[in-house]
């Protein structure tokens, strides 16, 4: 009895108390969502919606524009994704298989840009863009996205890389394959894990960043689900039920994605974690 309690007050209470802070703020603004705009202010305060209502999503996603910003953040992330995949696994490649002066030094690099905060780039990269002509336009997104997720994601792909057997890419090119082709139609089929944790990893950073699509994007027929989020906040008044439900349309894609990749992200990152 006392080993059971002594289980339950160091490992339960704990795991509860940080299941309930982490879970509350999502069970908030999910019934806030589905609340009438009078009840979410009322009191006392109404734990759950009474009545329920839909309306909310309504709003944010005709009257507001959801539907555009949620267009714009899947082309966004698909796009950034596509590129940091293909990108990652051919720099994975060349640093897991080849050996040549100055790897050392790469790997170093590349571990550095980690280290670098995106706030600092801010200004330069506007600039840059600005001369370019690209302001408010979803490709310089795309860009500067692809660059701050490639470095971390080439690491992981090339600790992925290492553990698969280099007879394979060289029997397929003893079968007339170039080593490009074998990397595509040999390695890339086996780096299923590697590539789930690759896209997840981008996904999630290309769909909820913030800072770089609030001063790259001026227009609204551009914006993100971020930037769309903050411009509902008015200065004198604020809808917070559509705002709320705003939160669970841009959450919603982020859960679908993890609940059917889960068990490959897992697998990925352990194996790409333990070699390099």
């Amino acid at each position: 009895m006392l080993k059971r309690l002594d289980r339950m007050v160091t490992l339960y209470v704990p795991l509860f108390a940080a299941m309930l802070f982490t879970l509350l703020p999502f069970y908030w603004t999910i019934v806030t969502s589905f609340k009438r705009e009078a009840d979410i202010v009322k009191r006392p305060i109404l734990y759950w919606p009474q009545p329920f209502t839909l309306e909310n999503y309504g709003i944010s996603w005709d009257a507001v524009g959801f539907s555009k910003f949620f267009k714009n953040s899947l082309f966004v992330s698909f796009s950034t994704v596509v590129i940091v995949l293909i990108l990652s696994v051919l720099a994975g490649y060349a640093i897991s298989r080849f050996k040549f002066y100055g790897k050392r030094g790469f790997l170093l690099m590349l571990l550095c840009t980690q280290f670098i905060p995106g706030a600092m780039l801010l200004i330069p990269l506007f600039l840059i863009f600005k001369t370019l002509g690209m302001t408010s336009n979803p490709l310089s997104l795309i860009i500067t996205y692809s660059v701050f997720q490639l470095p971390f994601n080439s690491i992981l792909m090339s600790g992925f890389i290492t553990n698969i057997p280099e007879q394979l890419e060289e029997a397929a090119m003893v079968d007339g394959c170039s080593r490009l082709k074998a990397v595509f139609l040999v390695i890339f089929p086996i780096l299923l894990p590697g590539i789930v944790a690759t896209t997840v990893f981008t996904f999630i950073g290309s769909w909820n960043e913030f800072l770089f699509g609030l001063m790259l994007i001026n227009k609204p027929q551009f914006f993100t689900l971020p930037i769309g989020l903050r411009y509902m906040q008015g200065e004198f008044n604020m809808a917070y039920g559509a705002l709320a439900a705003g939160s669970v349309i841009s959450l919603l894609p982020v859960v679908v994605l993890f609940a059917f990749v889960q068990k490959y992200m897992v697998q990925g990152m352990a194996a790409g974690a333990v070699k390099g």
